[in-house]
Order: C-alpha cells, then sequence, then structure tokens
C-alpha cells in the first residue's frame, strides 16, 4: 500500500496465497484500495494458463478507469512428465537402499502399489500430504512450496530409483522461460525464489487483460 499511495499507478496487480481471504486485514485492504480502483478478485490456477502446476492464487486486479476484464485461462493442461530433465542428467540412488525415511518408502510403496511396476511417479518428500503422499506424471504437478518437496521414483533396469527434483525441472514447473536467470545462491535459496515466485505466463495473462 505505501507503493500504491506514493506512485498513485493506473493498475495494481496484487498476488496471495488464496487464504488471504481470511486475513483480518483483508476488508480493510479492499476498502482502501476501492476508493481510488474498479477491483477484480479472481483466483487462478495455474495450470490452466499451460504451467505445468496445479497453482492456485488470489490476484487483486485494480484499474483506476474501468471494471477490470475477467482473466481467463484458455490453455490445454501440461504434465509433470514434461518437466522432467532428461534420465540421465542426475544421478539417482535405488529408492530402497537405505537412505530414505520410513515415511518416503511408505509413500513410494503406495505409489508402487497404485501404479504397479515399472511406472515412473513423484513423491512428495517433505511436510505432511493429504493426498496419499505421490502423485503420478500424467498430470500438473502439485503445488511447489519454498522448500524442496517433490522426488522422482524413475524405474531404471527394474529397480526403482529416487532423486529429487532439481532446479531446471521447478523452474520449468513454474513455467520460467529457459532464458530466464535466478539470483545466484545456493540451492536452498534458488527453491525458495522459486516457491515464493509466480507463474510468469499467470502474470502475463493478468498484464494482458488489463492492457488490452
Amino acid at each position: 500500500m505505501p507503493f500504491v499511495r506514493a506512485y498513485e499507478p493506473r493498475w495494481i496487480i496484487l498476488e496471495n496465497v488464496s487464504g488471504m481471504r481470511r486475513w483480518h486485514g483483508f476488508p480493510e485492504l479492499m476498502e482502501e484500495l476501492s476508493e481510488h480502483y474498479h477491483l477484480r478478485t479472481q483466483l487462478l490456477d495455474a495450470s490452466d494458463f499451460g504451467v505445468p502446476q496445479s497453482r492456485k492464487r488470489l490476484f487483486i486486479i485494480g484499474d483506476r478507469l474501468k471494471k477490470p476484464t475477467k482473466v481467463v485461462g484458455e490453455m490445454s493442461t501440461v504434465n509433470a512428465r514434461t518437466i522432467l530433465d532428461a534420465p540421465d542428467s542426475w544421478t539417482a540412488r535405488p529408492a530402497f537402499e537405505g537412505h530414505l525415511s520410513p515415511n518416503t518408502l511408505e509413500r513410494i510403496e503406495r505409489g508402487m502399489s497404485e501404479l504397479g511396476e515399472r511406472h515412473d511417479f513423484l513423491v512428495v518428500y517433505y511436510s505432511s500430504d493429504r493426498a496419499g503422499g505421490w502423485q503420478p506424471l500424467d498430470r500438473p504437478i502439485r503445488t511447489l512450496t519454498t522448500v524442496d518437496r517433490f522426488g522422482l521414483v524413475r524405474w531404471v533396469e527394474g529397480t526403482p530409483t529416487f532423486r529429487m527434483l532439481q532446479v531446471s525441472e521447478l523452474r520449468k514447473a513454474m513455467g520460467y522461460p529457459d532464458a530466464a536467470k535466478l539470483i545466484r545462491g545456493s540451492r536452498r535459496d534458488k527453491v525458495k525464489l522459486l516457491g515464493n515466485g509466480v507463474c510468469p505466463p499467470v502474470m502475463e495473462a493478468v498484464v494482458r487483460s488489463l492492457t488490452t
């Protein structure tokens, strides 16, 4: 808000998690913005904009001159398999070699039980998960966070192997073009930056809705 008050731009875009609407200051924020802007509030899912990730975020879109038009995603769904680097790009270890926690192994076993052998899939490595702790590759990856969250189970010569998804794959999961650069820093810094980011195709669609 300090920037909005100081510069009085014609257009504003605020993005946050959907739970922002339950924040105690949300009504006050909307009231203040509505004094100067015509507002549209939308919950947008990145997977509707050609991003291989199910990522729902709240957008508050404002225009001083007119009501913003509805932002519509019309891209085909892109699945998680498209973000994976070539099989020989990264080192993976046999999943049942003794280096993974019991919780992770349980999730791997659950995925293998559902899909059968020789089917690759993703496992939720970190944090709780209410969807079984794994997901197939034929749909968008679930929401990326600021910590390493997903591992890949890939079958190699009849053996299930495991590795974490890499920064290059997470970049693709956010919809960043190959030419985009991240700030320098550790892997943790880059994962955090991506998890806090806004998917470029979604922001492009929002900006286009205001300027055309």
